[in-house]
């Protein structure tokens, strides 16, 4: 075989090993379920086995079957807790936020394809070259509003450390690192899907300008309070009157909760109880109280999409394909230190999961990835996200081998050719 022709099968090798290595992360061959199909008990016991041995700080973990509670763990390095221990939970409380500003589309107080600068007065978007009115309700929610700020927010020390929710979407002190804190049009709105911490913050805002009430204030109102979510708040303050369960640093050591402005986006107050409540109402058959059957279908609806997946509907992620036409849904939230919440919902079933977590920075992500896989057979976006660089690794490794392989040919193809011409 000619040199031309080994080098075109090896590069031809190089592809067809890189579509294997995507194909079996994307497929989650060689993974198995961390117990039984169908056995809940067994999903339990295994998850807190992973959470015992993996655990820095606290962990809330409550299983859901069929649109009911069926078993809970909860783990502790400082003071117990239980399904009432009141976590901060991050982005997850983006879910949330999506729920009340859906509130305001049923009264037909918004629509959600109008330009979101009709709505506000205290505060609009910087000029650029792009065309403003075409950030609406709508895309903020699924993220597709054009906005390219990646917060991300640290959060502030005390209180009177925060700013006013005009400067946070003017420029964000607390943003988190490598982000300048500037909410912004960085491209055209609706050109695709770029997650922005910023976009919730203006529907915070939102929320406020339309009801004349305090965002905190309306979600209770018009959320929680309904759904019986009774310690659940975005009030830092009546947060700490309900007790607070400890926050923990990867290394074991307790630290304070952060303050901030970006509530919508980043400091959602609540339990695993509340949270399963929430889960529960949105599983087949149940009477909601705070949004109609239509309006929730349409929030899982896919509206964003990345490397050709579905993977965001209205305030809420689409994990994975659930094997009967619709998808696992849910959100995940993650601040520093390491607070790491998760919560999952089979629509279709009523079956979820809901994970609280402060000390590892992952732990929640990765046992909600797993409840997917168990359920579904399917690996979770987040799932197939964090192991894409141990596959990029694998991928390289080969491309090095191949073209170590191709070097290797070379020279035995040029030390030939030179015996040959002695």
């Amino acid at each position: 075989m000619s040199y031309a022709k080994i080098f075109i099968a090896l590069i031809a090798a190089s592809v067809i090993w890189g579509v294997l290595v995507f194909v079996t992360l994307d497929r989650g061959w060689g993974h198995s379920p961390i117990a039984q199909t169908g056995d809940a008990r067994a999903f339990e016991l295994a998850a807190n086995t992973i959470a015992e041995d993996r655990n820095a700080g606290n962990v809330s973990f409550a299983l859901i079957e069929g649109g009911a509670p069926v078993t809970e763990f909860h783990l502790s390095k400082g003071k117990p807790i239980n399904g009432q221990s009141v976590f901060q939970v991050a982005s997850l409380g983006k879910w949330l936020t999506a729920w009340g500003v859906m509130t305001l589309v049923e009264d037909g107080k918004i629509d959600l394809d109008a330009p979101v600068s009709r709505y506000l007065t205290r505060w609009q978007l910087p000029a650029s070259q792009f065309d403003a009115s075409g950030v609406t309700v709508r895309r903020l929610l699924s993220h597709t509003a054009g906005l390219t700020d990646g917060l991300g927010y640290d959060g502030f020390e005390t209180a009177v450390d925060r700013q006013t929710l005009e400067a946070s979407l003017t420029k964000a002190e607390d943003a988190s690192p490598g982000k300048d804190g500037k909410t912004y049009l960085g491209s055209a709105p609706g050109s695709g899907f770029d997650y922005s911490g910023g976009g919730y913050t203006m529907l915070q805002l939102l929320i406020e300008e339309v009801s004349g009430q305090s965002f905190s204030g309306y979600m209770n109102e018009r959320v929680f309070v309904p759904l019986g979510m009774e310690r659940t708040t975005f009030d830092h303050a009546t947060a700490l009157e309900l007790g607070l369960a400890q926050n923990f640093t990867p290394d074991g050591s307790a630290a304070p909760f952060r303050w901030y402005a970006a509530l919508a986006a980043t400091s959602l107050f609540t339990t695993s109880d509340d949270l399963a409540k929430f889960v529960t109402a949105q599983a087949p058959g149940r009477s909601n109280p705070v949004l109609s059957d239509s309006t929730i279908s349409l929030m899982r609806e896919p509206h964003a999409s990345d490397m050709g997946a579905d993977i965001w509907g209205l305030g809420t992620m689409l994990y994975a394909p659930n094997n009967s036409g619709g998808f696992i849904i849910g959100h995940d939230g993650s601040n520093e230190p390491a607070i790491n919440t998760a919560a999952r919902l089979d629509p279709n079933t009523g079956n979820g999961i809901v994970i609280l977590s402060t000390g590892n920075p992952m732990l929640a992500t990765e046992l909600a990835g797993e409840w997917v896989f168990w359920k579904t057979s399917n690996v979770d976006n987040l799932t197939f996200a964090s192991r894409l660089p141990t596959a990029l690794a694998v991928f390289a490794g080969g491309i090095v081998i191949i073209l170590v392989a191709s070097g290797l040919l070379s020279w035995r193809r040029k030390r030939s050719q030179l015996v040959m011409g002695c």
